[in-house]
């Protein structure tokens, strides 16, 4: 934080008329294990009140709020032979990562801050003791039990809304966030003065103002930014692309690491990844000799469901790994549905981030994005989509050209099921002869087809729409889930 932006914080917290359970001023150090137990009482308070942090002030008169100046330096003090910050670190459960700041507030006065976030689904303790304030005095939180079932029942907030960066001014958030990308792919005209840009984004909640100052959430620093390194921990979900020489990780290629927000780089990566995929001289017989090999728009697909399906509580980043047979697409998390509904169902954890990407266009409607992949990869003769997920990891992966001699039984099956999911959702059914013009079987060789259907029914991944029928002739076929 700016010297101008602390100056603007302590401003705003010295106006409260008395201090409270996330807001404390003192004005001298007393001991180490008082601030300790401040820090603990401060972010469970925060968590109770709905701040996103509590703030520890030295250099304050805690009675008039007048400010005097402090002779005490965190950021040099010590405990024994230990740095302050590192004994408090250490000594609280879980981990926060609060901020020390010093200011300079004029040439005789210096103030020193703890800004300390809020504590998450359970409270935060020091020395494996919980505090809490109550009004303006510190106690343990086990004397209020009320307080404390109520941290530990309250929900984190997603993490859309989270604060990527805050204490900002009105000219920080064209500085950090390409506003001007937003309006374009929205496709309105951009405002004539900053606060129309502002009105707009925090209508998205890309944006929020408060106590005069402006904070930028995760949503707005994930989709915007122009340099994702400008919001801690967010560089960590850039999109990562790998090209491999073969069909394995032995040898790298080249390999691309995405720095901008998802918005800004989604058209530039899509472009690079099919900049780096081979044209097929044929493939089957549907379609001209000049066509990729891989379908762009189950690319852009697939690249659109690994951003807005990831879990961005769990480690790890959206990765595209091209190899000479196939392309692996994965994110982040366990998928919320079963990898066999994801063509029907759908349910994201990341609302907000899918609704504007798929008003910007870089993904289709609510469900539908799954049929185009399957539609395309029909189209162009591939092989199944396979979904795996394991290690805390999803993946989906789309092959390159094989004839229907070479797929093994397991991918016939997986072919016939996903054909008879598109069919269903396309309202029709699959039939001997829709699974022919699929895999490109000649007439005269329907004993192939029904081959593969029966031992798609024997895995139980489709039914006959009428079981009580025997006639063999033209039956229709169904998912199981239909």
């Amino acid at each position: 934080m700016t010297n101008e932006q602390l100056k603007n914080l302590l401003n705003e917290l010295t106006r409260f008329p008395h201090e409270n359970e996330w807001v404390e001023f003192k004005q001298n150090f007393h001991s180490c294990e008082e601030i300790g137990e401040r820090l603990s009482a401060l972010s469970n308070g925060a968590c109770l009140h709905n701040q996103p942090y509590g703030y520890l002030v030295f250099g304050v008169q805690n009675n008039t709020h007048q400010i005097m100046g402090t002779t005490f330096s965190p950021k040099v003090h010590k405990k024994g032979n230990e740095d302050l910050e590192h004994w408090l670190i250490s000594r609280l459960s879980p981990r926060i990562d609060f901020q020390i700041f010093e200011l300079e507030y004029d040439a005789d006065r210096k103030i020193a801050f703890f800004i300390i976030p809020a504590a998450k689904n359970q409270p935060v303790t020091f020395l494996h003791k919980s505090y809490i304030r109550v009004n303006s005095i510190t106690r343990l939180l086990q004397d209020f039990p009320e307080k404390e079932a109520k941290i530990w029942k309250k929900e984190t907030l997603p993490f859309e809304k989270l604060i990527a960066k805050d204490q900002l001014t009105l000219s920080d958030i064209p500085k950090y966030l390409s506003t001007e990308t937003y309006f374009d792919l929205i496709g309105i005209p951009y405002p004539t003065t900053i606060e129309g840009v502002l009105e707009a984004f925090k209508s998205e909640r890309l944006v929020l103002s408060t106590k005069g100052h402006y904070a930028i959430t995760n949503l707005g620093a994930i989709l915007f930014a122009k340099h994702l390194s400008d919001f801690e921990g967010l560089e960590r979900k850039a999109i990562r692309v790998i090209v491999y020489k073969g069909k394995n990780k032995v040898e790298t290629e080249r390999e691309q690491i995405g720095g901008k927000g998802y918005a800004l780089g989604f058209l530039g990566l899509t472009d690079w990844i099919n900049s780096q995929l081979p044209a097929n001289e044929e493939i089957g017989r549907a379609l001209r000799s000049e066509s990729r090999m891989y379908p762009e728009i189950a690319i852009r697909e697939l690249v659109g469901n690994a951003i807005i399906h990831q879990d961005f509580t769990v480690k790890g980043f959206p990765m595209i790994e091209i190899f000479s047979d196939r392309i692996e697409f994965s994110n982040s998390g366990i998928p919320l549905v079963t990898p066999e509904r994801f063509i029907d169902a759908y349910r994201s954890r990341n609302d907000k981030l899918a609704d504007i990407m798929r008003r910007m266009g870089f993904c289709e409607e609510k469900g539908s994005g799954m049929d185009k992949v399957i539609m395309y990869n029909e189209l162009y003769q591939l092989p199944p989509v396979n979904v795996i997920v394991a290690e805390n990891r999803t993946r989906v992966t789309i092959f390159s050209y094989k004839a229907l001699n070479d797929l093994d039984k397991k991918e016939k099956i997986r072919a016939c099921y996903q054909h008879a999911c598109l069919k269903y959702v396309s309202n029709e059914k699959m039939t001997n002869q829709s699974l022919r013009e699929r895999f490109k079987i000649e007439d005269h060789n329907s004993a192939i087809a029904s081959r593969i259907i029966g031992d798609t029914l024997k895995e139980g991944l489709i039914k006959k729409e009428d079981p009580e029928s025997n006639s063999r002739k033209f039956p229709n076929y169904l998912p199981f889930w239909a």
